[in-house]
């Protein structure tokens, strides 16, 4: 293998020394065409910055105008620089504001879905790669929706059908996921002629009734044809049935309410019981769980009260019976029993009530016990009618022992 010479050497050295000079004036080209604009343009002298800073405060202080962007919109001087300052990149000549707007944002992705049974282009013969049953270019005879026809259209070349309207449309995030996106709110208009449709036709139904028991109470003397011009409520409208049939739900009311349905059997002609005394130091009511412990008139004739308090409930009927259970079961547990009035409440009520019998029981025995061994002196020796009812003008004078002194 035959060496280089020292000429041929310093040829190539040459060439790579004219490579790179060539490969430098290339870089400094595109610094210049590129970079030195944007530098010329963004680099101030230490007098046009003083300038700038002072203009800014004056700005500010509102002793100078505020400055126009390219829209002709003033920009509020207290915007920080760094909000208002453009990239670089973006080359801007002049003061503005729309790089801080969201350039992708679409006002109507929202809004915006298929324009149903929308049509764009009517051809008037079959067009290669169509539909070969109705004719229309933006589907295949296989997805077509229409009703397959004899001859189809590439056969007969008659009754094209128009291209359907195709529409690619980008949601965002919010935009797939809701639910009521593309609901058309027309379309919820028959709702509304159905229920004004049936309010008219009940209207009707109602009036004709009147009409007709109007004619049967002319036409007969009977004073009993007066009951028959009362409507029937259950036609009319539920909401209007009587106060005291209006059914009422309490789940778990502080009022001592169970889960179920009760009848609310309070006459709403009578006074509330919250009216009964307007006087602030009465009776206390407690809005919560409408009750009223205490009597709200207890100067009042109780002949004579509808109402004295939710406590006369808890002193009437089987309450005291209650209350009496309660308190044995508690007594009975105490002593060892295994008894329980919420778990075993039937138990507990067959206890109470063989206690009561045995204990009955037990009594009239020792009543008769001691009848037996003492006597009845005041039931069997009864005094005479003629000595309890008798008198005398006899004057007895009685110690303080109570024997007779004269």
């Amino acid at each position: 293998m035959a060496t280089d010479s020292p000429d041929n050497r310093q040829r190539k050295t040459k060439i790579q020394i004219k490579r790179r000079q060539k490969a430098k004036m290339q870089i400094n080209a595109t610094l210049n065409n590129e970079v030195t604009p944007f530098l010329k343009a963004t680099f101030k002298s230490r007098e046009d910055h003083r300038k700038q800073m002072e203009l800014e405060k004056a700005r500010k202080a509102g002793l100078a105008p505020a400055e126009i962007d390219e829209d002709g919109k003033q920009i509020n001087p207290h915007i920080p620089r760094y909000m208002s300052s453009a990239p670089w990149y973006l080359n801007a000549d002049r003061p503005s504001l729309k790089h801080q707007r969201n350039w992708k944002s679409d006002p109507n992705h929202k809004n915006c879905w298929h324009d149903r049974g929308a049509k764009t282009y009517q051809a008037h013969k079959y067009r290669k790669g169509a539909c070969e049953n109705c004719g229309a270019i933006t589907h295949t005879s296989k997805t077509c929706m229409e009703r397959p026809r004899k001859a189809g259209a590439k056969l007969t070349g008659k009754y094209i059908a128009p291209d359907e309207k195709i529409e690619v449309i980008e949601l965002d995030y919010e935009g797939k996921r809701d639910r009521w996106n593309g609901y058309d709110p027309a379309s919820y208009v028959h709702v509304f002629e159905r229920h004004e449709a049936e309010e008219a036709a009940r209207k009707k139904y109602l009036k004709e009734q009147q009409l007709k028991m109007l004619e049967e109470k002319n036409n007969s003397d009977d004073e009993d044809s007066e009951d028959g011009l009362k409507i029937d409520e259950a036609k009319v409208d539920e909401s209007k049935q009587m106060d005291f049939a209006k059914v009422e739900k309490r789940v778990r009311t502080t009022g001592g309410g169970c889960t179920g349905t009760v009848r609310n059997l309070r006459i709403r002609e009578d006074t509330a019981k919250y009216l009964l005394n307007l006087d602030v130091n009465s009776a206390h009511y407690d809005p919560k769980s409408r009750s009223m412990r205490g009597d709200p008139l207890p100067d009042m004739d109780p002949n004579e009260k509808f109402y004295c308090g939710d406590n006369v409930n808890r002193v009437s009927g089987e309450a005291l019976e209650f209350k009496q259970l309660n308190i044995h079961v508690w007594e009975v547990f105490d002593k060892g029993n295994d008894v329980h009035m919420q778990a075993a409440p039937s138990q507990a009520e067959l206890l109470n009530k063989s206690y009561r019998i045995n204990k009955e029981m037990l009594r009239s025995k020792t009543k008769e016990a001691i009848l037996d061994m003492y006597g009845n002196a005041a039931a069997d020796d009864a005094l005479p009618r003629e000595l309890l009812l008798g008198q005398s003008e006899r004057e007895v004078e009685y110690d303080c022992a109570g024997r007779v002194i004269k």
